[in-house]
């Protein structure tokens, strides 16, 4: 069977460093207007091959592109208040909620589905995953799709 994915969602210490330097030097590049491609790579340490060959295939998550929408996955305890807590947290951040499901709890551990649209006033999307990881009751959270 062949695998059409086209596109991962790695949380940071799974990233490749030369992929990290080319995020940044595409940082540097937009913060700094005058400085050339070879200065911005000279300064991260990275080659202007390395930085040409991945600069089109990644870029940081948190960016906020109007109407990117965001599907997550948590698993987490069925407690009274804490789906409630989570949505919270995702209305906090500004992100607007699309769809939302919950299993029906088996043992006591349910399944909550949420796929949020990205405003442009929305917060830093990585702080929010972070965020709604570190909630008691939640065992994973996890990115299934980013459009």
């Amino acid at each position: 069977m062949m695998d059409n994915t086209k596109y991962f969602v790695l949380k940071k210490k799974a990233v490749p460093e030369v992929l990290l330097k080319v995020v940044e030097t595409k940082r540097l590049l937009a913060t700094n207007r005058g400085m050339t491609i070879q200065e911005a790579t000279d300064q991260i340490g990275i080659s202007r091959s390395s930085f040409y060959k991945y600069k089109d295939d990644i870029f940081p998550f948190h960016e906020n592109e109007k109407g990117q929408n965001v599907t997550m996955v948590i698993q987490m305890d069925d407690t009274p208040g804490l789906m409630a807590k989570l949505l919270g947290k995702v209305a906090d951040y500004g992100a607007n909620i699309l769809t939302i499901h919950q299993s029906i709890p088996i043992n006591g551990i349910a399944t909550l589905t949420i796929s949020v649209e990205v405003l442009s006033t929305t917060g830093n999307m990585s702080e929010l995953v972070e965020e709604l990881e570190e909630n008691t009751g939640v065992y994973y959270l996890k990115i299934v799709g980013r459009e």
